[in-house]
C-alpha cells in the first residue's frame, strides 16, 4: 500500500494529499473529464453560438468600457435578450443536462479507480481507468439517480417546513420572523448536512465496495468522522467557489456573456470538479481505512 494511504491521516493532510495526488496525475485525470464531458461543453457552446450569442465577446451597449460592463450585469433588457432562448435550443440544454446524469457518474468513478491504484501502488491510463468505470455504470447511475431524489425531496421538505412556519409568524410579528426564519434555516441546514455527509459516500461504495446503492455501508464508513468529513467539503466548496468567482470576475470583464466565455467557465468547472473527485477519493479510503482496519491488514499480508 502506498505510504501516503497507511495510516489515517488527519484533516490538513487529507487536503495536502489531494493537491499532490491532483498535480502528480492532472494530465491522466483532466483527461478523464475532457473526453467524457468535453463533447456536452462542446454541444452546448454550438447551441450558444447558433442561437445567437456573440463567440468572442457579448456585452450590453454602453458609451465607454465602464458602462458597458456594468449594463451587462444589472441590464434587464439585455439579461433578457442573452437569455431568452428559442425552444428548441432550451430543449437541448435539457438534453445535456440529462445526459451528464449518465457522464458525470462514469468520470467519478474512473478518479476513484485512479486513486485506487495510486494507493495500491499500481500502474495506470485514463483509458484504462474510464474502462474499469464502466464496469459499473448501471449501478453508478442508479444509485446517484437515487441520492439525487433523497436529497431533493429533503429539499422540498425542509422549503415547505420553512415556508409554513414563516407565513405563520409574519401575521403575528413581521419583523421578528425574518430573524427566525433565518435562525430556522440554520437548523435545517444543520441536519441536511449531516445526512449528506452520512450517506455521501455511497458512491465510493457502489464503485469500490460494489454494494449499490451503498448508503448503509457509507452510514458505517462515516460513523465517528462527520463533522470532519463536513468541515472538509466546506473547505473544498470555498476553494471551488473562490476559483471559479476569480475566473468570472476576470474574463467576464472583457468577454461578457460570450461562448467563449462559457467555455473558460465550463473548462474550470471541469478542472475544480476534478480536484474535488480527488478529495471525495482521498476521504472515502481514509474513512475506509479507519472503518476496515486497511492499514493493519496490510501490515499482516506484509510480515
Amino acid at each position: 500500500m502506498n505510504k501516503q494511504f497507511s495510516r489515517p491521516k488527519k484533516f490538513g493532510e487529507i487536503l495536502d494529499v489531494t493537491f499532490q495526488i491532483s498535480k502528480n496525475n492532472f494530465k491522466d485525470f483532466l483527461l478523464i473529464f475532457l473526453i467524457l464531458i468535453g463533447p456536452l461543453l462542446l454541444l452546448e457552446a454550438i447551441i450558444l453560438f447558433a442561437t445567437g450569442t456573440s463567440f468572442i465577446r457579448d456585452v450590453a451597449a454602453g458609451s465607454n468600457w465602464f458602462e458597458q460592463m456594468f449594463n451587462t450585469f444589472v441590464d434587464d433588457e439585455y439579461y433578457y435578450e442573452v437569455n431568452n432562448t428559442n425552444l428548441g435550443s432550451e430543449l437541448a440544454i435539457i438534453l445535456i443536462g440529462l445526459l451528464s446524469i449518465f457522464v458525470y457518474p462514469v468520470a467519478h468513478g474512473a478518479i476513484l479507480h485512479g486513486v485506487n491504484a495510486i494507493r495500491n501502488n499500481e500502474e495506470f491510463t485514463y483509458m484504462t481507468l474510464i474502462k474499469k468505470s464502466f464496469t459499473r455504470f448501471w449501478p453508478m447511475v442508479g444509485s446517484t439517480i437515487l441520492f439525487g431524489l433523497i436529497l431533493f425531496l429533503l429539499f422540498v421538505a425542509g422549503i415547505f417546513l420553512i415556508s409554513f412556519f414563516g407565513f405563520s409568524m409574519i401575521f403575528i410579528n413581521p419583523i421578528a420572523s425574518i430573524f427566525l426564519i433565518f435562525i430556522f434555516l440554520l437548523l435545517l441546514a444543520i441536519p441536511f448536512l449531516y445526512l449528506l455527509t452520512r450517506w455521501g459516500f455511497y458512491f465510493g461504495s457502489t464503485v469500490i465496495d460494489e454494494e449499490a446503492p451503498g448508503f448503509s455501508r457509507s452510514w458505517g464508513l462515516t460513523r465517528g468522522r462527520t463533522w470532519p468529513l463536513i468541515g472538509l467539503y466546506v473547505v473544498f466548496f470555498l476553494i471551488i467557489t473562490a476559483i471559479s468567482t476569480a475566473i468570472e470576475v476576470t474574463f467576464g470583464s472583457f468577454l461578457g456573456s460570450s461562448v467563449l466565455f462559457s467555455l473558460i467557465l465550463s473548462v474550470t468547472n471541469l478542472i475544480t470538479t476534478m480536484v474535488f473527485a480527488v478529495g471525495y477519493s482521498v476521504m472515502y479510503f481514509d474513512s475506509k481505512t479507519r472503518h476496515d482496519a486497511d492499514d493493519l491488514k496490510d501490515l499482516i499480508d506484509n510480515y
